[in-house]
């Protein structure tokens, strides 16, 4: 499961559309790789004016985006090349929705280990298995032989 926890002042991400816009932008890096869209959860959190410092200073000449990306149903391959694929992927979909619209933003990626995540009360099956697949095509967790 990915988690992304986009931080962002008033007046950034205010209606649904732009939430939905980067929402299945992001879903989409991770349905590339064939994991089932509801892995992906993305929180939006509105800061008010003067909740946000950088450098110990406040943040108030233009938006700044501050998010945090949390990795459990895939672990990266410790692999400088792989590492730089899987920002570029993020940087390409943060692109349109931040970027390039002046905001100043910033994001980092923790990997959580697998073994301690649950969907319903469900272990996840492994990543690119039949399960997983099946999981992907229903787009919901089931209960499969290794559940438990």
């Amino acid at each position: 499961m990915p988690l992304w926890l986009v931080f962002h002042p008033c007046g950034t991400f205010e209606d649904d559309s732009a939430k939905r816009a980067l929402s299945k932008d992001i879903t989409n890096i991770y349905t590339g790789i064939g994991l089932p869209a509801f892995y992906v959860v993305v929180n939006f959190v509105k800061l008010s004016p003067g909740d946000v410092w950088v450098g110990g200073e406040p943040k108030t000449d233009k938006p700044f985006i501050r998010i945090l990306v949390d990795h459990i149903a895939v672990r990266l391959e410790n692999e400088d090349r792989v590492y730089e694929r899987s920002a570029d992927a993020i940087e390409k979909a943060l692109k349109p929705h931040i970027c390039d619209k002046g905001y100043d933003w910033e994001f980092h990626v923790d990997e959580t280990e697998r073994r301690l995540w649950r969907v319903n009360g469900i272990i996840p099956p492994p990543f690119g298995s039949d399960m997983e697949k099946q999981w992907a095509k229903d787009n919901k967790p089931s209960v499969w032989s290794g559940a438990y």
